[in-house]
């Protein structure tokens, strides 16, 4: 398993990561994803660690604190051989502070996460999401203290727009507090929106880039092709609107598949393996987030590494996934002169 630099850290990290979404199926939402119990997971967690697959991602809200519970249940005994990573932010309880990147909900939430996890410190704590309601001051002094303190070893966001970022990150270098390293950011061949703002600003400031649903809300697991009804258990069948991702037009859709499905035959291998093969082959992507609910998917996802599109393939996939830029990013592709594209 190949690793690299988490942006401008000295931290190496695997290029796949299992995510852990899918452990425990606790409530509509997380059921739709997956419902792994101990054992399944303590399985799933062997065959990764067999792979060389050895950072676990997690949050505190996936099945309600379950899923961390499952995950360091499953790594009980090997701590010290794997990399764990997790999130807070979101409200996680119903008193009127559960919720956000305040002082008081930060050290609730990590003191949360590093119990049911079963270990003292983690190695990579994201935002979950940013926080207009607190200065941007009392949440980077509070993940530098719990950093001072040995509990988290390393800091990232998820689902921040840049100018979020930008303002976190030149915080950190005013105060000299420890600064971001890892974007957890949403980035596929059917969505491409990171590569407008996120991913030069990730390259500019030394972000690595640990990508969530790198197969589009599973869009492009192989299974959805023209005239191919929905396979019954899609989570796209979810009633809950922010689980269906955004909205992908199915002509685009099945452009994009076409072409998968065009290169996955040269290859010898699957679509969806060649969709996370692209996605490692483009600037500041450190990791992918691969999710399994059974050990044969995961299987079928760890066939994605160790091998690589040729420059011909990646340019057909390019072409097939191009979608015009929102402003201003449209009007910059005519000044590339002095503002280059990074892909």
């Amino acid at each position: 398993m190949e690793h690299r630099k988490l942006g401008a850290s000295g931290f190496k990290v695997p290029v796949l990561c299992l995510g852990t979404g899918t452990f425990g199926g606790k409530g509509e939402f997380f059921k739709a994803w997956g419902a792994s119990d101990v054992a399944e997971a303590t399985r799933l967690v062997d065959i990764c660690l067999e792979a060389g697959l050895n950072m676990f991602d997690s949050a505190d809200i996936y099945s309600d604190g379950a899923a961390e519970s499952i995950l360091g249940q499953a790594l009980k005994g090997r701590r010290d051989q794997v990399i764990i990573s997790t999130k807070g932010t979101f409200r996680h309880g119903d008193g009127p502070n559960d919720v956000g990147s305040s002082r008081f909900h930060l050290l609730k939430a990590v003191e949360g996460s590093l119990r049911r996890l079963g270990t003292d410190y983690i190695d990579l704590y994201q935002l979950h999401g940013f926080d207009a309601q607190t200065p941007v001051e009392e949440t980077l002094g509070t993940l530098d203290e719990l950093v001072r303190a040995g509990k988290i070893r390393y800091l990232g966001v998820s689902n921040f727009s840049g100018w979020h970022l930008m303002k976190s990150l030149a915080a950190s270098d005013r105060h000299g507090l420890a600064r971001y390293v890892a974007n957890q950011t949403y980035y596929s061949l059917i969505g491409r929106d990171y590569e407008w703002e996120l991913m030069p600003l990730g390259l500019d400031q030394g972000l690595g880039a640990v990508v969530w649903s790198p197969l589009g809300w599973g869009r492009l697991t192989g299974k959805i092709r023209r005239g191919v009804p929905l396979p019954p258990h899609s989570r796209l069948h979810a009633k809950v609107v922010i689980d269906l991702g955004p909205p992908v037009e199915d002509e685009y859709l099945f452009t994009v598949v076409d072409a998968l499905e065009a290169v996955a035959r040269e290859t010898g291998k699957t679509v969806p393996q060649v969709a996370l093969n692209w996605l490692l082959q483009r600037p500041t992507v450190a990791s992918l987030i691969i999710g399994a609910r059974n050990e044969e998917q995961l299987r079928q996802n760890l066939g994605a590494v160790g091998w690589n599109l040729t420059p011909g393939q990646v340019a057909r996939l390019d072409a097939a996934s191009a979608r015009t830029k929102v402003y201003p990013y449209w009007h910059q592709t005519g000044f590339e002169e002095r503002n280059p594209s990074p892909v």
